[in-house]
């Protein structure tokens, strides 16, 4: 689908995700017009707004990532009557009233398909008229598909999902999404999506039955939702942590990473998985931690280092989308803010295994006929077990996640 279609793209709340979502498609030019919905008054002008658009302290300016060195600016025609703006020639109109999705009227500015990025409408089971907002606001509003820039979040976690929501990362699960049957989409998270794309080669390299146990750690850059100052935390908030300096603390704090990545690679139920997120000091450029503990198999060969990097080294290769890297640089985090459309890349040189025997006594294994293991020369057996550390880089901004959200938003309009 391209600009002469004349489809037009809502973004609604222009935080981080907001404001790279639109940089990347003024870029990609697959929508002739965009509509941001912020939701308030902002700044002076119209004028401010553009300023905003055009400066990034984490990419530089919009005209350079988009020109190179070279790149004039690319903002013009700035009307506040019209409230609109034209970005390398694509018309941005912007709406500064309604927060309330269902009060947006989509359907009043031709728009079909919106990208929701304020993270504050994540439950799908929320009917178009709660109180407070709901996802289901943009449907209600005039949209007819709604992805959201992030995992669901379901109050009543007795509630079924929706049958018109789903849960896709891309390259991995995004051929669950129905067109005939699916209005919303949650695009997972950047730690999902880096996850997903590390687990996978291993699931199909060693099955889910070899894999006995998985955890993750992310070394995750600071986010919208930290404070730059030590603040008091608001009624009710039992997280203290979050309410600490992110420019002077290492934060711990959690991660839905592990629940969102069984939806969208249904194996992972049958594997025990835990998820742990660190936060730090540092705007963009993420690291995931994968820990993964496999059981040998008959030939007694050890897994080693070789066999780990080399299905990961095929899998990159063979990725039609090149959304898995894999390297055997050094690199540091600083080398993949940017790096394009890249879900995870692989740090192959950080690569390590160890393999050990495992004691196992069958008289405590659960579910083991007595007799049977009465009847054995030895209650005790030993196994060949395998640990692998894995290291994987993300931007979870632009490079990462707003490329990939991108993709996906495009293969949905392309469905439309």
């Amino acid at each position: 689908m391209g600009a002469e279609s004349g489809r037009k793209l809502g973004i609604n709340g222009f935080g981080r995700i907001g404001k790279l979502t639109l940089w990347h498609h003024v870029a990609r030019k697959s929508f002739d017009e965009i509509v941001v919905n912020i939701g308030r008054r902002s700044g002076t002008s119209l004028a401010d707004i553009a300023h905003y658009v055009e400066r990034d302290s984490t990419y530089g300016r919009l005209h350079n990532f988009l020109r190179g060195c070279f790149g004039e600016p690319v903002i013009s025609d700035v009307d506040e009557e019209r409230k609109s703006m034209l970005v390398d020639g694509i018309r941005v109109r912007f709406l500064r009233t309604a927060r309330n999705p269902a009060e947006v009227g989509w359907r009043d500015h031709g728009v079909q398909l919106v990208v929701e990025t304020t993270g504050q409408f994540l439950d799908p089971t929320q009917p178009s008229e709660a109180p407070k907002g709901s996802v289901r606001g943009h449907l209600s509003s005039g949209a007819q598909k709604v992805i959201v820039s992030a995992p669901f979040k379901i109050k009543d976690q007795s509630a079924p999902m929706p049958e018109d929501a789903v849960t896709t990362v891309m390259g991995i699960n995004d051929a669950d999404y129905d067109p005939r049957k699916h209005r919303i989409v949650s695009n997972a998270s950047c730690t999902t999506t880096c996850l997903a794309h590390m687990m996978k080669p291993l699931l199909n390299f060693f099955g889910p039955k070899k894999i006995l146990s998985a955890s993750m750690a992310t070394v995750h850059a600071a986010t919208g939702s930290q404070a730059v100052l030590d603040r008091l935390p608001k009624a009710g908030k039992s997280d203290l942590r979050k309410n600490r300096s992110i420019m002077n603390n290492i934060i711990l704090t959690t991660t839905g990473a592990a629940r969102a990545l069984r939806l969208v690679i249904p194996e992972m139920e049958q594997i025990g998985f835990i998820a742990e997120s660190v936060r730090i000091p540092s705007s963009t450029g993420s690291l995931i931690i994968l820990v993964v503990n496999l059981q040998e198999g008959l030939s007694g060969e050890p897994i080693r280092r070789e066999v780990v990097n080399h299905l990961y080294r095929q899998a990159a290769g063979e990725d039609p989308h090149r959304y898995l890297h894999f390297s055997e640089k050094q690199n540091v985090s600083g080398d993949i803010i940017g790096f394009p459309r890249a879900a995870a890349i692989i740090e192959g040189h950080e690569t390590h295994t160890r393999t050990a025997e495992v004691s196992i006594n069958l008289e405590q294994v659960p579910g083991i006929d007595a007799a049977m293991v009465s009847s054995l020369p030895s209650s005790e057996i030993r196994i060949s077990v395998t640990q692998a550390v894995i290291y994987g880089w993300y931007d979870n901004e632009m490079g990462s996640y707003v490329n990939m959200l991108g993709d996906r938003t495009v293969s949905v309009a392309e469905q439309m």
